[in-house]
């Protein structure tokens, strides 16, 4: 029998322990930077494994390291934080958690991205792997980021000296909830995940009754002209064929019909494959901003403010071969190839930092039947995606398929010839 045979022969006896693990934190998600319960919880589950723990790194993240001889370091990656959304699920353990957030407003609860699931993943292979060490040598990592939602908290595990609590890792692994059919997995190699720039913009007018706008530099006018303009960087100075986003998801400006406001703000979100590409579609965004201002004759240049940004996730093409040769042996017909995603992840920080390779791959989401069905009739856009309030992936198979992929993802270093 081969060693993952051998490790995951023990997954029945752990099947209803991990499953109420995953139930407990679905039903009790926090917000980034607030993950305090979540954090004593997997602390807690990889102390009684065996793995030496260290806590509040980079706020709440937590490490867990299993030495068992020599060998590689693998280290492994699932994170804490949860979502602002309201959960429209109707399941037994369904969030119902209302918290203030960091502006002090009241806001729900939901891991409605499906960390909860990677986390349950991830105690589950621990455990696994240390009820089996004679079937591996080297050492494992387990780590839990915080706030990845905010894409800060890989960044802040890093700088609180991560790299120096921790052995040095030979490669680093990680698996997120993307589209497809529950109990399967993808592996893509090279650029996977997009950046991101959330960008706010205030543009400057001169405000005046609405029934005055002679009087006035509409900044309402101003920023639709912006938008407009806005939409024509993708299809015009971006070559065709390259992937890339800009959308603009929010304007405020004003606060009665009659009154012309003296000021707009815009909200921007920008995906790219690469640096170029985000560079050139940064500055025109700019280019356009201070144009339109211009013709619109504004008082004062705008302002930008960068909100957030997510790195490129690139995917090292032998550490992806290699996990998907694994699961190819483990899983057959069940593994396959994704397409680039457009969302994005600051998980490659943490092993740029360290100057290692690195992979991230899915696993499938929705319920078989459902998927097949939707497929089918053309609908699948309908399907509930990561972030809505009716995200909830099928218990079975989800969790036990990404504990099998983190476990043959990881043997691809650690098992024993």
């Amino acid at each position: 029998m081969s060693a993952i045979d051998e490790i995951l022969a023990g997954y029945d006896g752990l099947q209803a322990g991990q499953e109420a693990f995953y139930q407990d934190l679905h039903a009790h998600p926090e917000l980034s930077h607030a993950e305090h319960r979540t954090a004593g919880r997997v602390a807690g589950w990889m102390q009684d494994c065996g793995f030496t723990v260290q806590t509040g790194i980079g706020g709440t993240g937590v490490v867990g390291v299993l030495a068992n001889g020599s060998g590689p370091a693998v280290l492994l990656r699932a994170e804490l934080d949860a979502l602002p959304v309201k959960e429209d699920t109707g399941a037994d353990y369904a969030s119902t958690v209302t918290v203030k957030d960091a502006d002090g407003h009241e806001v729900p609860v939901d891991h409605a991205c499906g960390h909860d699931m990677h986390m349950s993943c991830l105690v589950g292979m621990a455990k696994l792997m240390a009820n089996h060490r004679s079937q591996w040598n080297g050492t494992l990592l387990a780590l839990f980021q915080p706030a990845e939602e905010t894409g800060d908290g890989a960044q802040g595990m890093v700088d609180d000296g991560l790299l120096k609590r921790i052995p040095a890792p030979d490669v680093a692994l990680a698996q997120h909830l993307l589209p497809g059919i529950a109990g399967t997995v993808a592996t893509r190699s090279g650029p996977f995940m997009a950046t991101e720039d959330s960008i706010k913009v205030t543009v400057y007018g001169r405000g005046s009754h609405g029934a005055l706008p002679q009087n006035s530099i509409d900044p309402v006018v101003l920023a639709a002209m912006i938008v407009v303009r806005l939409q024509t960087i993708v299809s015009r100075e971006v070559a065709p064929g390259e992937i890339a986003v800009v959308t603009v998801g929010s304007i405020q400006a004003g606060i009665r019909s009659n009154i012309i406001p003296d000021h707009a703000v815009l909200q921007l979100n920008v995906r790219a494959y690469s640096q170029p590409s985000r560079q050139r579609i940064l500055a025109a965004i700019q280019r356009i901003v201070r144009a339109e201002c211009q013709a619109s004759g504004s008082p004062q240049d705008p302002d930008f403010q960068t909100l957030g940004s997510f790195p490129l996730t690139d995917n090292d093409q032998a550490t992806t071969q290699r996990v998907a040769a694994a699961f190819a042996a483990h899983f057959g017909d069940q593994a396959g190839e994704l397409p680039r995603q457009t969302v994005s992840e600051d998980f490659s920080i943490i092993p740029d930092a360290a100057g290692i390779p690195y992979t991230y791959w899915s696993i499938g989401r929705t319920d078989r039947e459902v998927y097949l069905t939707a497929e089918k009739e053309g609908r699948l856009q309908d399907l509930p995606s990561n972030h809505s309030p009716k995200f909830l992936p099928p218990l079975r198979p989800t969790l036990r398929t990404g504990t099998e992929a983190l476990t043959a993802a990881a043997l691809a270093w650690l098992a024993r010839p």
